[in-house]
């Protein structure tokens, strides 16, 4: 079915560097004029994105469209599990929510699952030349393969060639790699391609013998060894990133909570990425410190969230971090719990109910089965403006007196979002709010009581690091052990796509 032009990484462990390498792998393709796209057959994240057809994906595989130089489609990532509770997940198939099912439920619903992602597949590849795909966790969770759908076996549906990435700096590499490919079948094992070490610090020659030795031991040969990069600015899949806050030279400070159901928590890596702005992620059992600015991320299970961060104490504190002259900013969940009141009648993220919110900004919120799937720009209504462009993935319906102050107005002619009558709480629905350099500056100025910022452009940053990315990819890693059709250099009178033996 792939026609061996397609490939698919899959990764010893979960974060051994999959999303990294698809990522790289896509923007060195597209550099050399291959027509390229990413997928992820099945991806359990709550850091998520808007496609152009109105969809929803996993964020990591929209970075791997810009990687690839393409807006993101649902197709790209077909299966996608937002989780609500340890146990359960919102199911979202093609973009859409299709259901929310338990773990045990959902693992029936698989050869349902399997049908979206082979049309999503389908269409993929005969749209592009070469379709680089992501594993899910590792493929030798072997509880998990009968019906599997993220590693081997889709790769064995559609007799996809493999490549195995392991994680150097977090120990036991071999045995990672050695490990993993015994527990698979004779089958899988011989579609895997070859191993990719990641994240490699030292001396390169300390690590060559064991490179020998597992060659000889496993027969695959090992296509390369990543080096560790420091400071690569690209969105996470689902983690938070490290922020321990104590950056030098900074002049704000910044916290935000880390929720338990947190979601689309890269709006904030802009901040993380600000030379003047101390960032840090609050996590449990720790009170809230002094701070210039609270921002209250997204949630996927916001009532729930909103529970969490009474039991630790925030909301107290945050009313003496207002009364003391802080800032406070909500985004989509954050900014309901801003509010006066959360209402869910329906039980769409977790017992039917209602919860009293924060009571900083006038308005309530009714969670509603429809979801809102927008990619939207404005100017932010606060200071002195600027550019606003960023999407909305949100199911709750606000109204109230206190959005007749809005943060945003939308160039579709809506208005999004709260300030108080006092000026120091607001709230939005919008993802990407820090993105734009000029809204970004007026919120840093607003947070700061009036102080000047040079932004940071982090598209710019994020784009600049795709191709440092795919630098290093190239230079590292045996391109022909991966792509056997692809040319050695882009050729002048070479086939379409830059490939060979069209």
């Amino acid at each position: 079915m792939t026609r061996n032009r397609a490939l698919m990484v899959q990764g010893t462990t979960s974060d051994a560097g999959k999303s990294t390498l698809v990522a790289g792998l896509c923007r060195l393709l597209a550099r050399r004029g291959v027509a390229v796209a990413p997928f992820k057959p099945q991806n359990m994240a709550l850091n998520s994105a808007v496609t152009i057809d109105g969809g929803e994906i996993g964020r990591a595989q929209a970075l791997q469209a810009q990687a690839a130089r393409l807006a993101p489609h649902s197709d790209m990532n077909p299966v996608l599990l937002k989780p609500t509770s340890d146990t359960a997940a919102q199911v979202i198939i093609h973009g859409r929510v299709a259901s929310d099912l338990s773990a045990a439920d959902y693992d029936a619903y698989k050869p349902r699952a399997m049908s979206a992602v082979l049309a999503s597949w389908r269409r993929l590849s005969a749209q592009h030349h070469c379709v680089v795909v992501e594993g899910a966790g590792s493929p030798a969770e072997i509880n998990l393969r009968e019906r599997d759908i993220a590693n081997m076996g889709f790769a064995e549906a559609v007799d996809c060639p493999v490549v195995l990435i392991a994680d150097i700096d977090r120990g036991g590499v071999f045995a990672h790699l050695v490990g993993t490919l015994e527990l698979l079948s004779e089958s899988e094992r011989d579609r895997v391609v070859g191993f990719v070490i990641n994240r490699f610090r030292g001396d390169i020659a300390l690590l060559e013998p064991g490179l020998d030795w597992l060659e000889r031991h496993t027969g695959k040969p090992v296509i390369g060894v990543l080096p560790y990069l420091q400071g690569l600015f690209l969105d996470a899949e689902d983690a938070l990133s490290d922020s321990a806050g104590g950056k030098r030279g900074a002049r704000l400070r910044v916290i935000a909570p880390a929720l338990p159901r947190i979601a689309n928590h890269t709006d904030l890596d802009p901040l993380r990425l600000h030379p003047e702005v101390d960032f840090e992620w609050i996590g449990p059992g720790r009170p809230m410190p002094p701070a210039d600015l609270v921002v209250l991320p997204g949630s996927k299970s916001v009532r729930a969230d909103l529970a969490w961060l009474r039991a630790q104490g925030w909301e107290k504190a945050l009313l003496r971090h207002l009364r003391y002259g802080g800032r406070v900013l909500g985004i989509c969940g954050g900014y309901q719990m801003l509010g006066e009141r959360i209402d869910d009648p329906d039980g769409l993220e977790g017992p039917a109910g209602s919860s009293d919110g924060l009571g900083l900004l006038a308005l309530s919120t009714r969670l509603a089965p429809r979801k809102r799937l927008d990619i939207v720009s404005g100017e932010l209504q606060l200071g002195a403006g600027g550019a606003v462009r960023g999407y909305e993935i949100h199911m709750g319906v606000s109204c109230g007196p206190g959005l007749a102050r809005p943060l945003v107005g939308l160039d579709d002619g809506r208005a999004d979002g709260a300030v108080s009558d006092d000026g120091r709480v607001a709230g939005t629905y919008l993802h990407g709010l820090f993105e734009g350099p000029a809204a970004q500056a007026s919120l840093l100025c607003w947070a700061s009581d009036g102080a000047s910022f040079e932004p940071v452009d982090a598209a710019a940053r994020r784009e600049a690091d795709i191709d440092r990315l795919a630098d290093v990819v190239e230079a590292s890693l045996r391109l022909e052990l991966m792509f056997p059709w692809l040319a050695a250099k882009p050729a002048t009178g070479a086939c379409e796509g830059g490939l060979t033996g069209c």
